[in-house]
């Protein structure tokens, strides 16, 4: 029997060959994505805007800025209550789109009302934008209990048709109103463009 000794280089990779092809790996995150997805994640870039203003009871207060975020160049403001995405009984942004922007009309009273109520209040708010003038929309939820009206319509400058609307949150025998006027926008998308609190 011979026994075969080989002699020469060998051909496996070395650790230090290894760690020489792979110590030079590219991290550029290039943030390609597919169209559908660019609304939806949309909000993650515009960290170079400067949160809005909010009015709260008639001074202009600058909104937190891990309370103001943006989807599909809607200003998602909610310096009080809950913060989840959707609006009223809509749990998703999509669904939600029209009326995410009724968000600016807020009350400090939020604060103190659990997910269920704001939301019961939210959806009083959509309800109001298709209910006759004057007609009170009222919701109630627990120990908490408030009132939607849409007390005056209009059209803009612009052309736009235009809503005023009145709203009351009472809870443990505290109340607190707020009026702001909306305008429809030709793709169905309500925009606030006054809030009175």
């Amino acid at each position: 029997m011979s026994t075969l000794l080989l002699t020469g280089p060998v051909f496996a990779d070395s650790p230090d060959r290894y760690y020489d092809r792979h110590d030079r790996r590219d991290y550029r995150d290039d943030r390609r994505h597919r169209d559908s997805r660019h609304d939806r994640y949309r909000h993650e870039y515009r960290e170079h805007r400067k949160p809005p203003r909010v009015i709260y009871r008639g001074k202009p207060r600058v909104a937190p800025r891990n309370r103001v975020r943006w989807y599909r160049d809607i200003v998602i403001v909610r310096p009080h209550g809950h913060w989840y995405p959707g609006y009223a009984h809509h749990y998703h942004d999509d669904d939600a789109y029209k009326w995410l922007a009724f968000t600016a009309i807020t009350l400090g009273l939020l604060d103190f009302l659990n997910e269920e109520q704001q939301r019961e209040h939210e959806a009083a708010q959509i309800a109001a934008t298709m209910a006759p003038i004057g007609e009170r929309i009222i919701w109630r939820e627990g120990r908490a209990s408030g009132v939607v009206t849409a007390v005056r319509e209009g059209t803009s400058t612009s052309g736009r048709y235009c809503r005023e609307f009145q709203q009351n949150v009472s809870i443990a025998g505290k109340t607190e109103e707020a009026y702001g006027t909306a305008c429809r926008n030709p793709d169905g998308t309500w925009e606030v463009i006054s809030v009175e609190n």
